[in-house]
């Protein structure tokens, strides 16, 4: 590497840096942070994870983690009748998906009806943009916004 330096090839620094930096949860590993896009997001920390997906939300109680190829599928609860009236009731679902660099793609797919939400794509360290929806700003997305910016 370093006589093909010496030769005159900066390019290849660069590239070496842009893909190292790209990929911040190599395959296998404990996912966390902020991923966002317009209208979707999703929160994690080492033992859990939230997502919003318009005006719907799920939960993950157990670490995000992805397998050896970069994707993931994980049970937890999700509430697709979250407005106008949150009346609680959550069904078991599978959050699947996967991580390349930057992005990740999510599915959810609630197991004991046929409703599908999703696909999104989100991207790391991006807020989400949640719209006009009241129940995308409450007590749970306040509180994981906090410690991220702690």
């Amino acid at each position: 590497m370093e006589r093909i330096l010496k030769r005159g090839a900066p390019w290849l620094v660069a590239l070496l840096a842009a893909c190292t930096g790209s990929q911040p949860f190599p395959p296998g590993s404990l996912v966390t942070g902020v991923w966002g896009t317009q209208g979707a997001g999703l929160m994690a920390d080492d033992t859990s994870a939230h997502v919003h997906v318009a005006c719907t939300y799920g939960n993950l109680h157990q670490p995000l983690v992805t397998d050896p190829s970069g994707q993931f599928d994980l049970s937890g609860e999700y509430n697709i009748t979250a407005h106008p009236v949150d009346l609680g009731i959550l069904h078991p679902a599978r959050f699947t998906g996967s991580i390349h660099g930057r992005k990740m793609a999510l599915t959810v797919q609630l197991t004991d009806t046929a409703v599908t939400v999703g696909p999104v794509t989100l991207t790391f360290e991006v807020d989400p943009v949640m719209g006009p929806c009241p129940i995308c700003f409450g007590p749970r997305m306040r509180a994981a916004e906090a410690s991220r910016r702690r």
